[in-house]
């Protein structure tokens, strides 16, 4: 069975796409390939990598790249997880259809944290947020071609 390749793109590759990168892999490991990168290279971000570890998801191998590091043509789906990064997408040659799917970024709303455990919580938040929109992947592809 030909695993379909979905790309997770965002402005940094630090958070919210890993994220995505990670519960995809956790859900639907025999039905896609994942993928994830950045319009920049922010490096992982820690804190994502604690909460995804939190939730039995260890993205701790995963690492912050650039979409030009990757081979665009080969993409099934490239999905945009930041508004950024949706305005900076480039034409994907071959038969890749784009999506986006606007999720908060963990870092801002944590910015006025007055402690860890409260920045914690923002990207639990979004964490659980990413969590639905990959358990819903399959329908939510297949609503896209009735």
């Amino acid at each position: 069975m030909h695993k379909q390749k979905i790309l997770f793109l965002c402005t940094g590759n630090s958070c919210r796409s890993q994220m995505a990168e990670g519960w995809g892999r956790h859900f639907h490991p025999d039905r896609y390939e994942f993928y994830s990168a950045g319009i920049e290279k922010h490096g992982i971000n820690p804190l994502a990598v604690k909460v995804m570890a939190e939730a039995g998801v260890d993205i701790g191998t995963q690492y912050s790249k650039l979409l030009s590091e990757l081979e665009p043509a080969i993409f099934d789906y490239v999905i945009t997880v930041c508004d950024h990064a949706n305005e900076q997408c480039p034409f994907f040659p071959g038969k890749a259809i784009k999506l986006h799917q606007e999720f908060p970024d963990p870092p801002r709303l944590a910015r006025t944290a007055a402690s860890e455990e409260e920045a914690l919580g923002h990207y639990r938040a979004v964490r659980d947020a990413i969590r639905e929109y990959l358990i819903n992947l399959p329908s939510i592809l297949a609503s896209m071609h009735p």
